[in-house]
């Protein structure tokens, strides 16, 4: 397994993008390209943020990146005043004459999106539901009229317009999901909200084969074991380990020489290290941790002839 490891097939790199996401990132594309936001929503660990950053860089514009939370307010947004700065002047030109002058101005500093919206980045706001949804009012403004409120803070002008190569990228995670507020529809209305889910086992394995350096076959035994659990976790919001948890698996085999092999007892503890809370999690069980081991024990003896 180690010599396979070691010709990794580059050409995989190619195919990285199928027919379905190479056609989404072209849908995604032609409608940011005409003005409208887009909106992917999804289970955590399915790819939205790397998709949401790739489909950033497509544009060729600068990108900003803002991760939601409940803290985030209008002055991480739009700016603040940060301090003052003292200006002092002094003529002696004139040597029987001294003059001084001084003043004290208040320092101004942009907030991410103020900055983004006056110089016309792409912004990728990743899991904007996390933020309160009073803060992400702004968005409506900037949605419909293309102006940034100043609102809350002591400068002259009352808006801002927005550059006409701004661009917004949306993530979020279900409601159900903790920590999640409910988005106002007025916002919702105003993008265009794409649903990323889970891939199949053969899209994920080319995921992992490309990002963690590894060859198809045993970024399949990866992907088979990783999508095994995932059908076992039947509680209701709980949807098992993610697409992180596959490439974990494959950069710590790859960094701690574990062959890749279900019948090995280094990967199977690797496995059930890296999968096993979120199994538990996912599993209804008198004791789930226990039950949890034995099912990625079972996941692994099903790749081993792989």
């Amino acid at each position: 397994m180690t010599v396979l490891r070691n010709r990794i097939k580059r050409d995989s790199r190619a195919m990285i993008q199928d027919e379905e996401t190479k056609e989404l990132m072209t849908r995604s594309l032609h409608y940011l390209k005409v003005g409208y936001p887009v909106h992917f929503t999804g289970p955590s660990g399915a790819g939205k943020t790397s998709f949401a950053l790739s489909l950033a860089k497509k544009r060729k514009r600068p990108v900003m990146l803002i991760h939601g939370n409940h803290e985030l307010n209008n002055k991480d947004l739009i700016g603040d005043f940060t301090g003052y700065e003292s200006k002092k002047v002094v003529d002696q030109y004139v040597r029987s004459v001294y003059k001084k002058d001084e003043s004290v101005t208040e320092t101004w500093r942009d907030g991410r999106l103020l900055e983004a919206a006056k110089k016309g980045y792409t912004l990728v706001y990743d899991e904007f539901t996390r933020s309160q949804p009073t803060t992400n009012n702004i968005f409506l403004s900037i949605l419909e009229e293309g102006v940034i409120p100043l609102y809350g803070t002591k400068l002259t002008e009352p808006f801002v317009k927005v550059h006409p190569e701004f661009r917004v990228i949306f993530t979020s995670n279900p409601a159900e999901y903790a920590g999640v507020y409910d988005t106002q529809d007025a916002l919702l209305d105003r993008m265009i909200t794409i649903p990323i889910d889970f891939k199949d086992r053969e899209r994920e394995a080319l995921i992992v084969s490309e990002k963690a350096d590894l060859v198809i076959e045993e970024a399949r035994i990866i992907t088979s074991i990783i999508s095994t659990l995932r059908d076992y976790c039947t509680k209701e919001n709980e949807h098992g380990p993610s697409l992180r948890a596959s490439l974990m698996i494959a950069r710590l085999a790859i960094e701690l020489d574990i062959p890749i092999d279900g019948g090995n007892e280094d990967f199977r503890r690797l496995c059930i290290d890296i999968t096993g809370h979120s199994v538990k999690r996912g599993i209804e069980a008198d004791d789930p941790a226990e039950r949890a081991e034995k099912l990625i024990l079972e996941a692994c003896e099903s790749v081993i002839d792989q």
